[in-house]
């Protein structure tokens, strides 16, 4: 696993209080779609005892120009600097790591129930399953509070439209708080919200990432429905 030094391109806004990141992409860094790397900021101008990197998954495609990675802007010393730094700073990034990766057999479908922020490795999988046009039955079911509060959803809503093996179930746990119109699901995902969408499918490989409780609460309701240890992947997001 090498170390590279990389500089930031541009950052915006990708939901409320979370935003993205583009860096550079450093010669020879390759990655599989659904990996992470470790960010690290250089000399900041401040720090606290949670330390000056992060386990970020990357949320750009491995065909696209550059790395991007998304996170939930709390109020810690890492995610104060990261949110300040101005463009053309120096990054440390080393890696890539992680497993959480598309499985090869297409003929098993692919359901990613994901909460929140839990949606970075997910973007990267799915956005690279239409560039390559991947054979694979796709459905993410996708909860957040708010529309507000969901990164990514007009991309995840323009590539249901590119990819027709993509089915996009996003759902929202507290739209009365919401400003904006919601047509779609809302409510937690569930077993009965799975089953009218996903109904009886072969086998699918399930696969869940966020944080520790939501991960937890979505392998148990995987099990539910039948699904073996084997076809269950998940990515815990802790201290995030």
């Amino acid at each position: 696993m090498a170390v590279y030094k990389t500089k930031l391109v541009k950052k915006e806004e990708v939901a409320d209080g979370t935003m993205a990141f583009y860096l550079e992409k450093p010669e020879g860094f390759d990655f599989i779609a659904g990996q992470y790397m470790t960010v690290t900021l250089i000399k900041p101008p401040e720090t606290d005892n949670e330390g000056d990197s992060r386990f970020l998954s990357i949320a750009s495609a491995p065909n696209e120009k550059y790395l991007m990675v998304t996170t939930r802007i709390r109020d810690t010393a890492f995610k104060r600097v990261l949110k300040n730094l101005p463009v053309g700073s120096e990054i440390k990034i080393d890696g890539p790591e992680g497993s959480f990766y598309l499985h090869k057999d297409a003929s098993h479908p692919a359901v990613f129930l994901i909460g929140g922020i839990g949606i970075t490795p997910v973007f990267s999988i799915l956005k690279n399953a239409a560039y390559q046009k991947l054979p694979h039955q796709l459905f993410l079911f996708y909860s957040n509070k708010r529309p507000e509060d969901a990164a990514f959803l007009k991309e995840l809503q323009n590539l249901e439209q590119e990819n027709p093996n993509f089915k996009l179930i996003a759902t929202m746990t507290e739209i009365d708080n919401s400003k904006m119109p919601w047509q779609r699901e809302t409510g937690y995902i569930n077993k009965e919200m799975i089953q009218k969408y996903v109904g009886n499918l072969n086998s699918p490989i399930y696969y869940m990432s966020g944080p520790p409780a939501m991960v937890k609460a979505m392998r148990e309701l995987a099990e539910k429905i039948g699904a073996s240890d084997d076809d269950i992947k998940f990515e815990e997001f802790a201290g995030y």
